[in-house]
């Protein structure tokens, strides 16, 4: 299974959740490397820690694969 597959294979519910959770971090964490005001530079540094976070727990997150849901949906199409 190539990464392609693996993000287009059905994602467990837990990691659909732990995949948004990590979209809202990174976002989080770019509004603060972007903020158009002069900010300390430990906030900055959190901010940009955030965004690796984030974008590290969602891509994670996505290629998780439910194997369950893949052996029966697979199940299914060789029936027919």
């Amino acid at each position: 299974m190539n990464v392609v597959e693996r993000a287009q294979a059905p994602t467990p519910k837990f990691f659909k959740v732990l995949r948004n959770i990590g979209i809202v971090v990174a976002t989080i964490g770019g509004a603060i490397l972007t903020a158009p005001v002069a900010l300390p530079a430990a906030i900055v540094t959190v901010g940009g820690y955030l965004a690796v976070a984030g974008g590290v727990i969602s891509a994670i997150s996505q290629v998780t694969v439910d194997d369950k849901q893949l052996k029966k949906d697979s199940e299914g199409v060789n029936d027919e």
